[in-house]
């Protein structure tokens, strides 16, 4: 039997498909569970999971639509408003800018808010994670809210109750306590126009983008579901290094 060799001609063809397949995958890393998101990148970062990790709670369509078009978007306006409003993204961090954001135009506002909480949410979600943080923070959930399943209710509740698109937040107060709040639009507890000012650890998007293709206007069973992947271990890591500074 003779044996079939590929010529020049299929070779490239069956090349170029794979190099077309490899170009449509997403752009990951295996970042640790521990980086510390700052706030000092203005570019996109790799997603640090596929798409698919997330199901069935996010679906992966969605996390796809939610990476590549309204983050990216986020992430391209503000690289525009920083060239339009002279901000040197090499002194200035974006926590920074974030802190005196009143300063800016409502382009800057809204895209910096945005790059900066979907850069945040990431990090804050991993498939099978633990169910419940432990240690200090664990601890600090306790004295703040008297239970886990506490905060957990006051948290929801506050994603429940944001009007329209917004945020709810776990964050850390000036004064090192804990607080649970929403925010409007893409805004977060950094900003000087916040109602409730300090560092998030961790931020739920209640965007309708962020849920309707599996959940449609059901957005407290896409509450109750996003519990499943909240990544405990890099928020306390988070909490730590927060309270430390």
């Amino acid at each position: 039997m003779k044996s079939r060799t590929p010529n020049r001609r299929q070779f490239l063809t069956e090349t170029g498909k794979a190099g077309i397949a490899l170009a449509s995958l997403p752009l990951f890393t295996k970042m640790s569970s521990h980086t510390f998101y700052n706030g000092s990148d203005f570019t996109q970062q790799p997603l640090p999971f596929s798409y698919t990790a997330l199901e069935p709670y996010i679906d992966s369509m969605t996390m796809e639509i939610h990476y590549t078009k309204h983050a990216a978007t986020y992430a391209k306006n503000l690289a525009d408003a920083c060239v339009a409003e002279k901000v040197d993204t090499t002194t200035t961090s974006l926590t920074t800018l974030l802190k005196s954001v009143s300063k800016y135009t409502p382009k800057m506002r809204n895209n910096a808010g945005g790059h900066y909480n979907h850069e945040l949410f990431w990090q804050i979600m991993k498939p099978s994670p633990s169910l419940a943080p432990t240690g200090i923070l664990s601890d600090a959930i306790n004295k703040t809210f008297g239970s886990f399943a506490d905060f957990q209710k006051a948290f929801s509740e506050a994603a429940k109750a944001r009007f329209g698109s917004g945020w709810a937040w776990l964050l850390v107060k000036a004064d090192g306590s804990l607080a649970v709040s929403s925010t409007p639009n893409q805004d977060n507890p950094l900003m000087d126009v916040a109602e409730v000012q300090g560092t998030p650890l961790l931020g739920l998007d209640v965007w309708e983008h962020a849920y309707y293709l599996k959940y449609q206007n059901k957005r407290p069973d896409y509450i109750n579901a996003w519990w499943n992947i909240v990544n405990w271990e890099w928020v306390q890591k988070r909490y730590a290094e927060t309270i430390s500074k």
